[in-house]
Formats: C-alpha cells, structure tokens, sequence
C-alpha cells in the first residue's frame, strides 16, 4: 500500500489552514467591535438626549413670556363697525361704542389737460402738512372760503420740476420718486381735457391736509398753487378728517382708525360708522389661553421624561434594556429638572408659588398631570398671579415707576426704591416777547443745538400769533433730518408771549442752546436763558443706583444689579419697592444651558465615550498589525509542513516504485 500526503505538492489546504486559524486569532477584534457598536449606541443614545434636552428648553423659553398668562380677549357685537385686541394692561369690562365719522385722508385733483406729456412748467413745488380750520367748504367747487390754515410741525418738502419732468406724467413721477408723503396719480375724467392730475396725503387725518406753494412759471403756479386760506387751484375731492366716536358717551377724536390709546390696553380698528346706535365691546380674560399654556408646559415635560425614561429603563417584557440604563448622568439630567419642578418660586407677591397651587403635580411614574378643576379654579380667581409661576415678572409697587428690564445677574426679590432728585429737560427760555412778524432774510434763521444734533432752521415770513410762531418753530426743527434721523425733538411753547424751548429728552444729556441765526433775537429775546437737563438720582435697595435720564439701574454686584426702572414722574424719597421674580421657564431654560454646556454632564459623557471608542481604534490598529504578523508566520510554517509532505510523498512514490520493482525480481526468480 502507498503513502498518499496531501498539500501543493501533497494537497495540504494551506488557505483554509490558516483561515481557520485566523479566525480564531481575530476574536480580541470581533470584542473590540462589538465594545465600539456598544459605544456608538450609547453616543446616538446621548444625541436623543441631548436632543430632548433642547427642545423642551425651546418649549420652555417660548413660556417665558408674560403676555401669555395674562392676555385678554376681546369681542365687538358687530365686527363690520369695529374690531379690538388687548394687552396685559386692559381691564376686564364692557363699553359701548358709537363711531360717527371714520378718519381719512385728503385728496386734491388738478384741473384736467389735454394729454399727459404737454410741457407745463417749471419751479419748486414746496409742500407743508397741517390743519384747515374755520370758515367754509364749498363741495361743488372743492374749495375753502375764510379758513385757515395751520402747519402741523412735521417740516415742509419741495420737489423740483425742471425742463426733465415739466410735464403731467413728469410732475406725477417726480412727486411720487420724492417720497414726501404724498402719492400722485393721473385720472381719466373722459372730458374734453381728460387727464387729471390726483394728489392723495398718505397719512389720514385732520392734520394731514395739504399746502402747495409754487415757485416758478405761472402755468405751473395756476394748476398747483394751493391754500386754503388763499388762492386754491386744485379741488378738494376727499376732505382730511379725524375718526369721531364715543365710548360710554364720551366723545372720542383721533386722527388714525386705528386707536391704540382710548382704552387702556386696547387697540381698536374703526372700520365703518354705525351713527345712531352703539355697538358692545367686550374684554374678558383669556383664561383658556392661560390654561393651554399650563398644559404645553405639562406636555414638553412629558414629552422629555418619557424620552429619558425610555432610555434608561429595562423592560422586564421584552428583557431589554434602554442603551442607557443605570446611566447616572442620564438620571442625574431627570432628577435636576425633577428638583427643579418641585421648588418654590421666591418672591412672588401672589397667591401660588409651586405648580401644585394651580393643579400640576407628580404621578408615581414620574409624569406630571394636570387636575384641570384645580388649574381652572386657579385661573378664574387669581388670573394675573399665574404668570409668575412661569415667566419672568418685575413690577413696581409706584404707578409712576415703570419696570424696564433685568439682566441675567438681577437675583430675585424686593428691593426698595427712593429717588433723591428727579430728572429735568433741557430747555432755552426767551428773554422776552417774540417778535411776531417774520420777513424773509431779515429775522427768519435760527441756529441751535439740541442733545447734541445742530442745525440752522429758516422759518417762513408772515405775520403770527404768539401761539402760531410756537408751531412754526417746533415744525421747523422737528421737521430738520439732522433731528429727526437722530430721534431728536422738542416741545415749544410761550407765555405771555415769551418762547421757551424744552428737548423732549431727559437727562445730562438733554441741552438746548440757540447759538446764533438772524432771527435769534427776534425770537427769544437778548439774553435768554439756556438750563441743561439732569439725571435722576437715587437708590435701589440702599444701594445709589446709576442714573441716566429717566431711568435707574442697579449696580453690578448687588442683588438688584440689572434692574432697569424709569420715574416718569412723582415726588422724591421713598417711592415703594420693586419686585422681581423668575419663574419655572427661566430657570428651566437656565438648567437647560448647564446641561447641554460644553461643560454640562451630556457633554462630558459624551467626550469620554469619544475617547473611549478613539482609544479602541488605537488597540484595533495594534492588534490589526499584530494579526498580520501572526498569518504571515502561519502561511510560513504551513508551507514548510507543505513541502516537507511533498518530499515525503516523491520517497514514498521512490520506495513504492522500488519494492514494486522488488517484488517483481522476486515473482520472477520463483517462476524458474
């Protein structure tokens, strides 16, 4: 019987050999993997999280808005004659409205030309806002006889009209490119001269009518001219008009349709007339507002406790474990906000400072729950107190003291407030009587300074009344752009004739001073008297708070640092207290900041899991290198043991051959 050895040259199976072998080596990978998918899921388990995390911190920072557990509703018995919204500051109530004229704006129409693009004229068009008063209106001619006409303060606008837009369109198109507050437009009448120049004032009201001075050609002058209290040679089509109504029988004048300052907290829409009858306006509290937005809180909660308890629990059905189970960080994140949900709110002046004052507690599995009769209770009897449970209140105890801000250092609590001096306006008071005449060139200049803005005004020549000049002034600086670009105004006035000049601003910062003009000494005299403002002075909590203007601001390292009060008025020394508080959503949107920070606990778990799976690549690599050794040493060995086979098996095919030849000898030598 022959040797019959298996290989290359023996068939010995070199390659599954070693693969076997290998896959036996590469175990220590196979534990290395599976460590990294581990890893990975708790890393995707932890952006679940985190995710979580975020978007009930979004939930959260939408509550932090006082305005919505304190809104009113509002209802009108006939919305075709008006509509209303309400703030925080609206009382609960009913009124009874009459609206007898709606507010509207002035339009004028141009007497009718030939075609469009004939060549008028040319010259400056100078336009002025203000209000028409006395005498009477002819409706069928669309003119003025006996009236007057008052400059409304807002400063005049010219357009010029050269030989590039001398025409009808021309004008229409350089009116309309100057923004000036009126829109123009050419109407079709269908008469003999059809085309109509129509010039309609932006702004609605009594104030808004319209004064044309031309400068120029007389063609231009005779279609464009217009004074009420003269020479109009443009019809009125639509009078400029206030909104009349009455609330509870008070008579009511505006000049918008839009009325935001009637009732306190409420805007109302005037939309048609209803003269003769009264129609009901309705404000009550929105306490289904307030009761949703208790229940949005309740549900981003849930929303986020049911996330991390997912993660973290084993499910005893199934014998599964959440990826994060036992995870202390994950249960530490469940627990902070946990702690933080059954905490007191400090500071509150009202009737509730946990959740369970209005109905919101904890359920055995971790959830909160809403005993809707307790939180509707809670609603109807204290409405205006739930906001401090959620959103961030300050309030003053002084009607004349009005909260402004706080920052993210202001602790809460009650901090007394006294003011030692009160803020004054910058004024410039007149010396004596104004000259009450103004002739171009002569006294009609005045340069002045106010809150740091100059300028040189030029009033317009004729003759005034004391209170008339006071206008115009006004009109002329609260008109310049160097002030009214920079928010800059002024209030002037007169007495006995005398003119005095007050910044609408408070404050150190608050100065007029008239430095010259020709007009100067018309005006105000040969000595008048320039007082710069000053700012308010006090404490808060015993603590001198920064002044500026109006306003007092607590001073960083104290309790009250950030808290930003305006005294719009009153006495000095004590003026009562201020109180702040913070409610569940900011400092839920606070832990939020902590725990998804770069130096929160999700991101220090996260970080260590990183290093982990980094650390697990460097021992695969070194493994993976080692493994590479181990097979190149088995495919050595195995090809040795492959050729020492194949020496064996061609000796054993040698001694075969050699004993068949053997035995062959043998068989033949018996056979003789």
């Amino acid at each position: 019987m022959g040797l019959s050895p298996s290989g290359i040259g023996s068939n010995l199976d070199i390659n599954g050999i070693v693969t076997s072998l290998m896959e036996i080596e590469r175990r220590p990978l196979l534990l290395l993997d599976k460590k990294e998918a581990n890893f990975q899921a708790k890393l995707s388990a932890y952006g679940t999280l985190k995710g979580a995390v975020s978007s009930f911190q979004t939930a959260v920072k939408d509550l932090n808005n006082i305005s919505k557990f304190q809104s009113l509703s509002t209802a009108s018995s006939d919305k075709t004659i008006f509509t209303a919204t309400a703030d925080a500051t609206a009382i609960s109530g009913t009124y009874s409205i009459e609206v007898s004229q709606l507010a509207q704006a002035q339009k004028l129409a141009a007497v009718g030309q030939a075609n469009t693009s004939d060549v008028i004229g040319s010259g400056i068009l100078t336009f002025d806002f203000g209000t028409i008063s006395g005498g009477t209106f002819n409706s069928g001619t669309g003119e003025y006889t006996g009236s007057t006409f008052t400059s409304g303060g807002s400063g005049t606008q010219t357009v010029t009209i050269d030989n590039t837009n001398n025409s009808l369109s021309g004008i229409r198109d350089a009116i309309n490119t100057a923004k000036i507050g009126i829109t123009a437009s050419i109407i079709n009448d269908g008469g003999a001269s059809p085309y109509r120049l129509s010039l309609s004032a932006d702004n609605i009201g009594a104030k808004n009518s319209i004064k044309i001075t031309v400068t120029g050609d007389a063609a231009l002058s005779n279609l464009l001219a217009q004074d009420p209290a003269g020479t109009q040679n443009l019809a009125e089509t639509v009078t400029a008009q206030d909104a009349q109504f009455t609330i509870d029988g008070i008579s009511v004048t505006k000049t918008d349709n839009t009325v935001t300052d009637a009732i306190q907290g409420v805007t109302l829409n005037l939309l048609k007339t209803n003269i003769g009858s009264t129609e009901t306006l309705s404000i009550s509290k929105n306490t289904a507002s307030v009761e949703s937005s208790v229940n949005a809180f309740v549900n981003a909660y849930n929303t986020l406790n049911t996330t991390i308890s997912d993660l973290t629990a084993f499910n005893s059905e199934t014998n599964v474990a959440g990826f994060l189970q036992a995870d202390r960080s994950a249960l530490s994140v469940q627990r902070q906000i946990r702690q933080a949900l059954t905490a007191s709110i400090t500071a509150l002046s009202g009737s509730f400072n946990t959740l369970s004052d209005i109905g919101v507690s904890f359920q055995k599995n971790g959830a909160l729950a809403v005993d809707s009769s307790k939180l509707q209770t809670a609603v109807s009897g204290n409405f205006n107190d739930i906001a401090g449970l959620f959103a961030t209140v300050g309030t003053s105890s002084d009607s004349l003291v009005n909260y402004i801000s706080d920052s993210n250092k202001t602790q809460p609590g009650s901090y007394l407030l006294s003011v030692d001096t009160l803020a004054t306006q910058g004024k410039t008071v007149g010396s004596a009587a104004a000259g009450l005449t103004i002739t171009s060139g002569v006294n009609d200049t005045l340069s002045i300074t106010v809150d740091g803005g100059s300028t040189t005004i030029t009033l317009a020549a004729g003759s005034y009344t004391a209170a008339t000049l006071a206008t115009e002034v006004q009109s002329k600086i609260n008109g310049d752009t160097t002030f009214s670009s920079a928010g800059i105004s002024v209030a002037v006035t007169e007495s006995a004739g005398v003119l005095t000049i007050t910044s609408k601003g408070y404050g150190a910062a608050s100065k007029v001073n008239v430095a010259g003009g020709n007009g100067m000494t018309n005006l105000l005299g040969s000595s008048s008297t320039a007082t710069d403002g000053i700012d308010t002075v006090g404490t808060i909590n015993g603590v001198t708070a920064t002044g500026f203007g109006q306003f007092l601001t607590g001073v960083a390292g104290s309790g009250a640092e950030g808290i930003k009060v305006q005294i719009i008025g009153g006495v000095t020394g004590s003026r009562g207290s201020v109180n702040y508080s913070q409610g569940y959503a900011l400092q839920l949107d606070a832990l939020a900041d902590e725990l998804l920070g770069t130096s929160g606990p999700l991101s220090s778990r996260t970080d260590g899991i990183d290093r982990q799976i980094k650390d697990l690549t460097g021992r695969r690599e070194v493994i993976s290198r080692r493994l590479l050794d181990v097979e190149a040493r088995f495919r050595r060995q195995y090809t040795s043991l492959d050729v020492l086979l194949s020496e064996m098996q061609s000796t054993s095919e040698f001694l075969t051959q050699q004993l068949d030849m053997l035995n062959k000898l043998a068989v033949g030598r018996s056979g003789k």
